[in-house]
């Protein structure tokens, strides 16, 4: 479904266009003579002319890929002759689309976006990082950013509070209550800190602020030239400090995610290193058929280029049905791109992403300017015209079907048709063999004798998790219509498959049952759907219709609506379709990323017990796009990725177990089924509401005073000066230990000699799983070092939350309930899951904690390894996996493959990623881990060049040692330097001190 606008182009028609050459130094040293100036209608522009290189290199240049183009201008712009040079434009101008990858560039950002979870390190590095400069002997004003950096507070509000007309209010109250230091910290570093805003909490995710606002698509700068200034146009190109940052790449602007450390040099100057890459063609043909939706065309994406393999490739799409794919769909396939493997999934620039720009409120001077720049720089997508391409597929849209993936991977794709099917056979996996079928059981007669009921106490799991001073906001009288539950079973229909009926009773006397697969969250959630209003008001009018027909949703059944920005609440009270959300309990419980991130609020404590004390294995069904293992709620085991309309249908089935075409979602009045297509709108309908309820106003309102925020954010009391007071007795916010005894030049990379193993994982290694973002148990490192601190457990708020407190992200990294430490199979049937390792120092090498095995480690002065299988470090951009692998004192991370971010951290935090040999794995190698590890070769760095392979030793107590070579994975030559320095902060922050 497409947007409107009945708003008639004025200035973008009637441009006039001058293009002349100028030799006003601002900059580049321009080689190829591509400085000019630009008139669009009146204003004029500096820009740097790609038809330049006609001359020069040839006209190859205008079949690139259009996010090559963009690099390709980038790269004219910032030519220095050092860091950027001829050779460097001309390898990006004469791309080789069959070549492997293997010139390094430096890519300059026009901007950095950041997330408060990942941007509160990033200011307590920045800070930490003026110190460090006086120390040095250089001047703490030359830490400041060099680029706009814009941070959105969204990833701190939690559902604690759903189903209720309160929600929203409840939730803010508690947050603020909660991240007050972080958020007085941040307000410190938007006024100690130069081009660094902060959007307040309240206002939306920062995927959806950003295509809806910050976007600039062409950006326009006054830049220093002839003892003046001249105004330059360029492309808006960014990188943010979460991997969903290519969900810009929907509007045309080039940028992905990259760890906070990354940010911060990019913030201050430093270009993005990286190596020309492969792009892979994405022709769309086709349209959307009824009945799928933008988030089914997404999930079939996911699925062919997970399948392709595109890690470290850039993915284009191109072609005729590129037109006829709305900007809101760009955005949530651009958005999804982390799950693809791929570094970016950009859309060029055509009259769609005008038409979205002058919709949602842009200036008619910037959109004329973005069209006119666009064209001029041969940026305008022409399907006449294709690019050239490295590799192609190809999706016809009408063969989309509605999906659902999961139960652990966005890539695992499931038909809707076959969802039954498809949870009935993965069940098997999460459930014990005693569980069987409820065949010789009468319905609504419980295998338990009593029910589980209100408890004195909320169960530990969720407790620590989601912490909350509030009774459970799930009203359990009601489900949103205020009427009384009736007697409802999750376990019908389990013939044939593991079952384990388990009764709940609620504060009201009512009884339910639940059972294996019961929808225990359906979250309407994520910047990757709440975006697009096809979907939102197709969740909506579902509703309206489910509402319409007498359906409720089932009383186990946690609801929560968090859209990604206020228009869409603007939207919805203008079609009228909040009282229907309302009924089947959607309430508005935020505007922030609440259950995609794990942020989901604790379920209701008769559920959480009844799932506990029976083991049971439910579900949770979200609108987001990640579902990896122990990342929605701990008491969770299975979660599945859905559009917004098929969370709510699932919501009213209550289970996974569950065939859409032949099982009624209930009965009318008169007795008559209600089936999932009878309250599923036409699209046609969607586009008439979408046409009727959605206008320009409301972004230019919504978005007039994004910066300013609200009483309670303006109440803060905020610290001044350009040095921040630490507070000693702050629990989120302290100086971090990077850069304690830093000399002025670095000292010689040195080989690692017995090393121990920390943790020996297998595959799929999250960075959720090295470090989690949500639960702090009680009986962890972190939650001891907190009560020694004197926080009460139910202030212990998340990991994700603490990030600016290095003590306790420590202590949390490798934590993730989930994450199975394989050196514990060998002294334990049944091994604890979740940040513990073996002490390999202590006779018999017993079980302890990860950070008590570090500590032991660190004080005897043995290195540290980390042995994986493939895919090491997937998931979430999260530089807090890095650093707390460094912090522990792991020398080198030693797996099958890696994911590009978290490899490029580990450099930046001074960790060595290394590559078994192909086709090799930790097992073949006859590796258990209790071996002692020798690397030789590292040393090659100290002479300038990148070894290929370090040879490996791994010594066991008996029989003969293993050898291997191990592909060093530092990629580039800027990598390189990085490492030889200990990390990229700290080759900055003495380039800072050289030169201030």
């Amino acid at each position: 479904m497409r947007l409107s606008s009945t708003r008639a182009t004025t200035i973008a028609a009637t441009q006039e266009l001058h293009v002349t050459s100028s030799q006003s130094p601002a900059g580049s040293a321009d080689s190829f003579g591509a400085r000019g100036s630009f008139a669009v209608g009146g204003p004029s522009y500096e820009v740097f002319r790609l038809a330049a290189l006609d001359d020069a290199v040839g006209p190859g240049w205008r079949s690139l890929p259009y996010s090559l183009k963009v690099l390709l201008e980038n790269l004219l712009r910032t030519e220095d002759g050092t860091s950027t040079t001829v050779e460097h434009i001309r390898a990006l101008a004469q791309w080789d689309p069959a070549a492997e990858p293997s010139t390094e560039i430096q890519y300059t950002p026009a901007r950095v976006i950041m997330q408060d979870f990942t941007g509160v390190p990033c200011i307590v590095d920045l800070a930490t990082m003026r110190e460090a400069v006086i120390d040095l002997g250089g001047d703490p004003q030359a830490v400041n950013p060099l680029a706009p950096a814009e941070l959105v507070i969204d990833h701190s509000v939690i559902a604690d509070v759903s189903g209720r007309p309160d929600a929203f209010e409840r939730n803010v109250d508690l947050e603020y209550r909660r991240n007050r230091e972080r958020y007085q910290f941040l307000r410190w570093g938007q006024g100690a800190f130069d081009e660094f805003k902060v959007v307040p909490p309240g206002t939306g995710i920062v995927h959806q602020v950003n295509i809806e606002h910050l976007a600039r698509v062409v950006t326009s700068r006054d830049i220093p030239a002839d003892g003046g200034q001249v105004r330059q146009a360029y492309p808006d190109t960014l990188v943010g400090t979460d991997s969903h940052t290519t969900m810009v790449n929907g509007l045309g602007v080039l940028g992905w995610g990259v760890g906070g450390i990354e940010a911060e040099a990019a913030m201050l100057g430093q270009p993005v290193s990286m190596l020309i890459p492969q792009v892979l063609g994405f022709k769309l043909t086709g349209e959307i058929p009824p009945g799928a939706t933008a988030t089914d065309v997404v999930l079939t994406i996911t699925e062919m280029l997970r399948e392709h393999g595109v890690v470290g490739k850039f993915v284009e799409f191109y072609g005729e049905g590129v037109a006829a794919v709305p900007l809101a769909n760009r955005a949530t396939i651009g958005n999804m791109s982390p799950e693809f493997g791929s570094t970016c999934a950009i859309f060029p620039i055509d009259e769609e992403t005008i038409r979205y720009l002058r919709f949602t409120g842009r200036s008619e001077e910037q959109v004329a300017l973005v069209e006119a720049y666009a064209k001029e720089q041969r940026l305008w997508h022409d399907p006449a015209d294709p690019a050239t391409y490295s590799e192609y597929l190809e999706l016809d849209l009408s063969t989309v079907v509605p999906s659902i993936a999961g139960p652990k991977r966005p890539q695992d794709r499931v038909a809707l048709s076959d969802a039954k099917t498809a949870f009935r056979g993965v069940l098997g996996d999460y459930v014990a063999g005693g569980d069987t079928g409820g065949e010789d059981r009468k319905l609504g007669v419980p295998q338990q004798e009593e029910p589980f009921g209100v408890r004195s106490g909320v169960d530990e799991a969720s407790a620590e998790s989601f912490p909350a001073s509030d009774a459970p906001s799930h009203s359990p009288g009601s489900n949103g219509g205020g009427e009384p539950r009736k007697v409802t079973s999750a376990a019908a229909g389990s013939t044939g498959r593991a079952s384990k009926p388990t009764p709940v009773r609620f504060a009201d006397g009512s009884v339910c049952e639940i059972d294996h697969g019961a929808v225990v969250i359906a979250s309407i959630t994520s910047c990757t759907n709440t975006s697009n209003p096809s979907v939102m008001l197709g969740a909506a009018l579902l509703a309206r219709n489910a509402v319409d027909k007498g359906l409720v949703v089932k009383p186990w059944v946690k609801t929560s609506m968090a859209p990604g920005s206020q228009v869409v609440s603007d939207y919805y009270d203008r079609a009228g379709l909040w009282p229907y959300l309302e009924k089947l309990g959607y309430h508005l419980v935020g505007y922030g990323c609440t259950t995609c991130i794990g942020n989901s609020g604790p379920l209701p404590d008769e559920i959480s017990q009844a799932v506990h004390e029976a083991d049971l294995t439910v579900a949770s069904v979200l609108s987001g796009n990640r579902n990896f293992e122990g990342r929605i709620n701990p008491d969770v085991k299975m979660n599945y990725l859905a559009s917004p309309p098929l969370v709510i249908a699932y919501a009213l089935a209550g289970t996974m177990d569950f065939d859409f075409d032949t099982e009624p979602l209930g009965t009318r009045s008169d007795g008559t089924p209600v089936y999932l297509a009878d309250i599923w709108p036409p699209p046609e309908e969607i586009q008439q509401v979408i046409d009727t309820a959605i206008n320009q106003e409301m972004f230019t309102t919504g978005y007039s005073d994004v910066f300013a925020g609200d009483e309670r954010w303006h109440s803060l009391p905020t610290p001044e000066g350009e040095i921040f007071e630490w507070d000693p007795d702050s629990t989120y916010v302290r100086k971090p230990p990077y850069f304690d005894g830093m000399t002025a030049t670095p000292q010689p990379v040195s080989d690692i000699s017995g090393a121990r193993v920390l943790a020996l994982l297998g595959d799929s290694v999250t960075t959720d799983h090295i470090s989690p973002a949500g639960a702090i148990k009680a009986d962890s490192p972190a939650g001891r070092y907190l009560t020694e601190q004197g926080v009460e457990r139910k202030d212990f708020n998340s990991y994700g939350s603490r990030r600016g407190n290095h003590e306790v992200m420590i202590r949390g990294t490798f934590a993730n309930i989930r994450l199975r430490n394989l050196l514990l199979d060998a002294i334990s049937d049944h091994p604890s899951s979740g940040g513990l390792t073996r002490n390999f120092l202590e006779p018999g090498a017993p079980q302890t904690t990860i950070y008590d095995a570090a500590q032991a480690y660190a004080a005897a002065a043995v290195p540290l390894v980390v042995l994986g299988g493939k895919e090491y470090g997937s998931g979430s951009s999260r530089d807090w996996a890095a650093k707390g692998t460094s912090l522990l004192g792991v020398r080198a991370v030693i797996v099958e493959s890696f994911e590009r971010i978290h490899r490029s951290n580990l450099i930046g935090m001074g960790v060595l990623p290394l590559q078994l040999p192909e086709n090799e794995s930790a097992s073949s190698l006859g590796l258990d881990g209790t071996e002692s590890f020798d690397i030789t070769g590292v040393t090659a760095l100290d002479d300038g060049a990148i070894p290929r392979t370090v040879h490996v030793t791994a010594r066991a107590e008996s029989g003969s040692p293993v050898e291997f070579d191990a592909t060093v994975r530092i990629d580039t030559p800027g990598e390189a330097d990085y490492y030889r320095h200990g990390g990229i902060l700290q080759y900055v922050l003495r380039q800072m001190a050289r030169t201030s």
